[in-house]
C-alpha cells in the first residue's frame, strides 16, 4: 500500500515498484478505494527489497473551503439521513476509556466553543502543543488513553488519538498514511511514513487534520491510504516460509524533495511483518 490516492489535489504523474527478488504484481482496490499491490514472488530469497518511486504534483487548498452546512456549525448535530449509514462505522468508538478522558479532553474545547471546526481545531492544536513527539520504531499504535496518559506519542498514536476525539463528539473520522513533504519538520514524520487524521464535515468533506505538526490540509500532506484504523493503513504486510527466527530486521528509507518526488524504500529479511506505520 504505496501508491498514493489521485485526487482533485494530488496527482500521480508517475510511479515504479521494483521488488528484489522477482515476482507477480496484481494490483486492486480495497473497500475504501485504497490501491493494493499483491505480489507473490517467484523464487526463495535470503532478503527482500521493495522500492516504490512516485512523483506527484500537489495543487494543496486553492481558494476558501465550502462553509459548513448550518446545521452542523455547532455541537452536537446529527448527520444527514442520506449520508448517515455509510459514515456509520466511522464514527464508533474503537477503544476503551472507562473513565471518560478523552470525553474530558475535548469537552473543554467543546465548552470554550462550540463550533464544530473550532473544536477540531482546537484539539489538533493541543495535540500537537501539548504532547510531546517521541519517533517509535516498534510496530503498533498506542490507545488513545495511554496517549494522553503519557503526555507523549508518535505521528500514528496521535492520528489515532485525535480520532477517537473526533469519534466521542459523534462525528466520523479516518486514520491516514502517508508522506509528509515538509522540510521544516523532518523529525515529526518527514523522513519516514506518516500518519494522520480524517473527519468528515457536512460542507468541506472529509478535513485532513495533522495533530504530530499542527497542520490542516495545505500541499504538504501526501495521502495514500485511507483507513478506520491503523491496521487497515499498514504499508506493507505479508508472511513467508522459514524459521520462526529467520526475520531479522527491516530498515525503512523516505527521501521527499521539494519538487514533490518522494522515493520509499524499504529492506528487510525474506519476512515483512504487518505493523504500523
Amino acid at each position: 500500500m504505496l501508491r498514493p490516492r489521485d485526487s482533485h489535489d494530488i496527482r500521480l504523474l508517475d510511479t515504479r515498484l521494483s521488488l528484489s527478488p522477482s515476482g507477480t504484481v496484481r494490483w486492486s482496490y480495497d473497500v475504501l478505494g485504497n490501491s493494493i499491490a499483491t505480489v507473490r514472488f517467484d523464487a526463495p530469497a535470503t532478503e527482500l527489497r521493495i522500492s516504490s518511486d512516485v512523483l506527484v504534483e500537489h495543487y494543496g487548498v486553492v481558494g476558501t473551503p465550502l462553509p459548513v452546512a448550518p446545521y452542523a456549525e455547532r455541537l452536537p448535530f446529527s448527520y444527514d439521513a442520506a449520508e448517515a449509514p455509510d459514515l456509520a462505522r466511522s464514527r464508533e468508538r474503537l477503544h476503551a476509556d472507562p473513565e471518560h478522558r478523552i470525553d474530558a479532553f475535548v469537552q473543554r474545547f467543546v465548552n470554550a466553543d462550540p463550533r464544530t471546526l473550532s473544536v477540531l481545531l482546537a484539539v489538533n492544536a493541543a495535540i500537537h502543543q501539548e504532547l510531546r513527539y517521541e519517533p517509535r520504531d516498534e510496530l503498533g499504535t498506542r490507545e488513545p488513553v495511554e496517549t494522553l496518559a503519557r503526555g507523549a506519542g508518535a505521528c500514528r498514536d496521535f492520528a489515532l488519538l485525535l480520532a477517537e476525539c473526533a469519534r466521542s463528539l459523534g462525528l466520523a473520522a479516518r486514520f491516514v498514511t502517508g508522506y509528509l513533504h515538509d522540510a521544516f519538520a523532518q523529525g515529526r514524520g518527514g523522513a519516514a511514513t506518516h500518519a494522520w487524521t480524517e473527519v468528515y464535515i457536512p460542507g468541506p468533506g472529509w478535513i485532513e487534520l495533522d495533530p504530530t505538526n499542527g497542520l490542516v490540509g495545505g500541499d504538504r500532506l501526501v495521502r495514500v491510504a485511507v483507513a478506520r484504523t491503523p491496521e487497515g493503513a499498514v504499508p506493507i504486510s505479508g508472511s513467508f516460509i522459514g524459521a520462526a527466527n529467520d526475520f531479522v530486521g527491516m530498515v525503512v528509507d523516505v527521501r521527499v524533495d521539494e519538487v514533490a518526488s518522494v522515493t520509499l524504500t524499504h529492506l528487510s529479511d525474506p519476512a515483512m511483518p504487518t505493523g504500523s506505520p
